[in-house]
């Protein structure tokens, strides 16, 4: 075990941006835990892959146990597994809310503090979640009181870890995208989800990974969140 080797944890990474994570990770030498509920065996040695749905409290300890003992420490956790579920309030149901909260926050809770342990025992570490530019912009075309009754929590529990931890090795910040191009937009919305930004384009999946990166690498940076939006989060256009 090379124990110098920095190690990303990364949820929700068998697609879309957290496939897109892994693989920058994995080109600055990182090796990587991944999980997914579909997630398949991994092709190298330097990629750990565990299967099961993040809300789980047993798949939170496989996830930060197998880091451990296949490369023993957790540098960096991304908690990128989410569930957006957009509709009118008074159309979600008591199942839509136990899912959502299910994923979005307990799967961000369990992870985050298993793997926070591991950090507070090596001395260091950086925990960013993946939010959405409608916790700070609402927006009348896209109702989504759940997405920002979730991603609202985190947007704030990153403030607070990030002061918790701040002595003590550990920063925490966030990244707020807007409507990124990834696999769970059908082609045929991409028009619509580009005029919900300033900048009148989707993002790029390689545009959140940069944002990643950055705060990985800035050691003076905590309590951040990071919008990745368009100019989404300016306000109202």
């Amino acid at each position: 075990m090379d124990a110098d080797r920095k190690v990303a944890v990364v949820t929700g990474a068998s697609q879309g941006i957290g496939a897109g994570l892994a693989a920058g990770f994995r080109k600055r030498g990182y090796r990587i835990v991944a999980n997914s509920r579909t997630i398949g065996p991994a092709a190298s040695e330097d990629v750990l892959t565990v299967a099961g749905d993040v809300a789980d409290p047993d798949t939170a300890r496989r996830i930060v146990d197998a880091a451990i003992a296949g490369f023993g420490r957790i540098d960096t956790l991304v908690n990128n597994a989410g569930l957006f579920l957009p509709k009118p309030f008074l159309d979600y149901t008591a199942a839509d809310f136990a899912s959502v909260v299910a994923v979005n926050l307990a799967g961000f809770f369990h992870v985050s503090q298993l793997a926070a342990a591991a950090m507070l025992r090596q001395g260091s570490g950086h925990i960013v979640t993946i939010t959405t530019m409608l916790v700070g912009q609402p927006m009348t075309a896209v109702p989504a009181a759940l997405a920002a009754l979730t991603k609202g929590g985190i947007d704030a529990v990153t403030r607070s870890l990030a002061i918790e931890y701040a002595g003590r090795g550990i920063r925490v910040n966030a990244v707020s995208p807007g409507a990124i191009d990834t696999p769970m937009h059908r082609p045929e919305a991409h028009g619509f989800l580009a005029t919900l930004h300033p900048l009148g384009r989707m993002g790029t999946i390689e545009e959140i990974v940069e944002a990643v990166m950055y705060l990985d690498t800035a050691a003076f940076v905590t309590g951040e969140t990071l919008h990745v939006d368009g100019g989404a989060h300016a306000g109202r256009w």
